[in-house]
């Protein structure tokens, strides 16, 4: 089985799943898990955070969301740039009033209400999505390398942070040279320190 097959497979597991969580768990591991990630140095002393909406059953991001944006902290949120291919990122200052579906149902930024973010550099900590992760930081995303594409545009190395249920946690992940590891990995039973050796 070739390395996108075995990812395929993996996707469609966890997914699977994490589907298979009752909102009402989602719900509250997701503030549980969340908790955690805001008590991390990297995110209280980050200015600037690049977060993401949810959906589907996802780790609920909108109260970890709104409490940035309670702390003062600068909040980005991606859209996807269906030219480009790429991710622009834009300043949300209300979650409400801001956003709207946009690509596959996910609520992104309205760009009459957003400011478009040019200067990648300023971002300090990155809450990124994906669909499994192991302890040593390897992550699995949703197979459109729209993250890795970004990352790769950043002048600098943010902090990433990956918020996860404990199901999306697995042994091993087949990576490629482009996935970009993560530096810290929180669920609902530990914070990890990744290693910093792949970030």
């Amino acid at each position: 089985m070739n390395i996108q097959a075995r990812k395929l497979a993996l996707r469609q597991r966890i997914i699977a799943a994490r589907e298979n969580l009752a909102a009402s768990d989602r719900l509250r591991l997701s503030q549980t898990i969340l908790s955690s990630v805001s008590s991390l140095p990297v995110y209280q002393q980050a200015s600037t955070v690049l977060g993401y909406l949810n959906f589907g059953a996802e780790l609920d991001t909108e109260h970890w969301l709104a409490q940035a944006l309670r702390d003062g902290k600068r909040v980005l949120l991606p859209r996807v740039n269906k030219a480009s291919q790429h991710l622009d990122l834009y300043q949300v200052e209300d979650l409400q009033q801001d956003v709207a579906a946009g690509s596959w149902g996910i609520r992104e930024p309205l760009i009459e209400r957003c400011i478009k973010e040019e200067a990648l550099g300023t971002i300090d900590c990155i809450l990124l999505p994906g669909v499994a992760f192991t302890r040593n930081g390897g992550r699995l995303g949703y197979g459109g390398g729209f993250y890795d594409k970004l990352l790769a545009r950043m002048p600098h190395r943010p902090a990433l942070v990956a918020a996860a249920f404990e199901l999306q946690v697995v042994e091993d992940i087949p990576l490629e040279d482009t996935d970009r590891a993560v530096g810290w990995l929180v669920t609902e039973n530990e914070i990890l320190r990744c290693n910093r050796e792949r970030e």
